[in-house]
């Protein structure tokens, strides 16, 4: 999806108020960079994101993100807790696919691409999602939670968790 972002899209807005897709490229490409030191359990910089879109960076994100795979499939990884987040390592894991799966979605919605994350992550990461919402709440990460139709499926219900309307 990432490749398929046109220069001209850049300057667009997304469904996440804060950020063009630039922006958005941008956060995203600190996250999976800091997602890969905490596998590691070693510091990352959080802060103002640098800009990182530039000749390449499309392939620079590809490459990154299959790191970032490779850094959290060895099931060590999830042993014990994370010293610079004071959680479990388990859950900092569940951190990265919740922001990957929901500015995917800004991302795609933004560009007018399609999107749609594997059904078995989905449902690995719900019961996160319900359980931790009320704190992402109290600090601004979600929105507040938009009504959906009964017959919803887990992405949606997802998505409107995060405050976030599919439709």
């Amino acid at each position: 999806m990432v490749r398929g972002i046109r220069d001209e899209q850049l300057g667009d807005p997304t469904p996440c108020t804060e950020f063009q897709v630039r922006d958005l490229l941008n956060h995203l490409s600190q996250v999976v960079v800091n997602f890969q030191l905490l596998a590691t359990r070693e510091q990352p910089e959080f802060g103002n994101a640098p800009d990182v879109v530039a000749d390449g960076w499309r392939d620079r994100f590809a490459d990154e993100t299959e790191r970032l795979v490779t850094a959290w499939s060895d099931p060590a990884v999830l042993e014990g807790e994370s010293p610079r987040m004071g959680l479990p390592q388990a859950l900092v894991g569940n951190l990265v696919l919740v922001d990957l799966m929901v500015h995917g979605w800004d991302l795609a919605r933004a560009t007018g691409q399609p999107y749609r994350p594997d059904d078995s992550a989905v449902k690995a990461v719900l019961p996160f999602v319900e359980r931790m919402a009320p704190m992402g709440r109290s600090r601004g990460v979600f929105g507040a939670e938009v009504a959906t139709p009964a017959d919803a499926d887990d992405f949606d219900r997802l998505l409107a968790i995060c405050g976030r309307a599919a439709t």
